[in-house]
């Protein structure tokens, strides 16, 4: 949780992201309007909202920051108008249906926290007709670039390490995105705007984009640099491109090739990314052609090539898998057949440690492992 509270530390020390967010509040939300804060945190987002006129702010948040938003809420006379809840916003219930939808769960590319499900979700089921939301556009950007600094992070496994051969773990290494602070060292061509997302309607949530980019000059390209365009609202844009100076303090993306590249200006680059941002997959393929069009290098890239997938584990991903319910399974079973509005707490506990008296050695470690099924599955 320190860490956790840390995190949102440094976003409110961004003090050019919290001064856009500020004008961009105070240009959409209007006096009188409910407002729907997800993924709130500390929860200062809404109580601008607050300030510029909201009425009442409903802040989701499923992690243990919600009593810190409520916390802070009530430290500024926020209180009674600011209704803090503890849920996955797919599965939070409003009383009634909000005006306005604030968020930012903007990842380095944009849609790796899940924003386009995110709105889309709560356009179905929580906000009025015609809702306001901020941010109101996301535009996605890439360009090649030189950068050897990143490129070493990815191609670490490539030598031995301890007197071992690490190479197994390449090809999860050069499938991963990477967050980076520091700036490339150049732009190999003009950025390509890849995706770009209209969030004041349904959006789509599994999406392909082709882009051509020509080099224009010379280079060793390392892979990809990544970034996003975020419109708040008309005329107030937020950016973390490591080629702006006034960017936000967040980092952009890496997309790493397996090897390094020489590129002649002139060259053509041909972009392919796919990506299915309810399950946080991304692809990324890079043909390059020389200036009589014939192929110098193809990669193809895809996160999920970047997951450390075991076969046994994969094996039950199978249509014909027969599962079985392994014992810890029999427990959780266990504690939501007792959780039946009628014991109490240390009742089912003991009942778990009679039932289970395998898995749980005493009453303490009982008392633990209920706690985490309600707290997880109780609604």
């Amino acid at each position: 949780m320190s860490l956790m509270l840390d995190e949102h530390r440094l976003y409110l020390s961004d003090l050019t992201r919290t001064s856009l967010f500020r004008r961009a509040i105070n240009a959409v939300v209007k006096p009188g309007d409910v407002v729907l804060d997800i993924g709130c945190g500390t929860g200062v987002l809404g109580l601008l909202a607050m300030k510029a006129g909201a009425a009442r702010v409903y802040q989701i948040d499923q992690s243990p920051m919600i009593q810190v938003a409520r916390d802070v809420a009530s430290a500024n006379g926020y209180g009674q108008s600011t209704i803090g809840i503890h849920e996955r916003s797919g599965r939070a219930k409003l009383p009634e249906k909000a005006d306005v939808v604030v968020a930012d769960q903007l990842s380095h590319f944009g849609i790796g926290a899940g924003m386009p499900e995110v709105f889309n979700d709560a356009r179905r089921r929580l906000l009025k007709p015609g809702a306001r939301a901020i941010p109101r556009r996301i535009e996605l950007f890439v360009v090649p670039v030189n950068f050897p600094d990143m490129w070493r992070i990815a191609s670490f496994w490539d030598k031995r390490h301890a007197g071992l051969k690490m190479s197994s773990a390449r090809s999860i290494a050069f499938n991963t995105v990477y967050p980076s602070e520091k700036s490339p060292r150049r732009m190999l061509g003009k950025p390509a705007r890849m995706f770009s997302f209209d969030l004041t309607e349904l959006t789509p949530e599994r999406f392909s984009a082709k882009a051509a980019i020509e080099v224009s000059a010379a280079g060793v390209m390392h892979g990809l640099s990544g970034w996003f365009v975020a419109e708040l609202a008309p005329g107030v844009i937020m950016t973390n491109s490591p080629f702006r100076k006034s960017r936000i303090q967040r980092s952009a993306a890496f997309f790493p090739v397996e090897k390094p590249l020489a590129l002649s200006k002139g060259d053509r680059l041909d972009i392919t990314m796919t990506a299915i941002s309810t399950q946080n997959l991304l692809s990324w393929k890079v043909e390059v052609f020389n200036t009589k069009g014939r192929e110098k290098a193809r990669y193809v890239h895809s996160t999920l090539k970047g997951m450390s997938l075991m076969p046994e584990e994969l094996a039950k991903t199978r249509p014909d898998f027969v599962p079985r319910l392994s014992d810890w399974g029999a427990a959780r079973r266990s504690v939501m057949n007792l959780a039946d509005g009628t014991r109490i707490l240390a009742e089912i506990e003991r009942e778990m440690l009679r039932l289970h008296s395998d898995l749980f050695p005493s009453i303490a470690h009982a008392s633990e492992y209920v706690t985490k099924v309600l707290m997880t599955d109780l609604t």
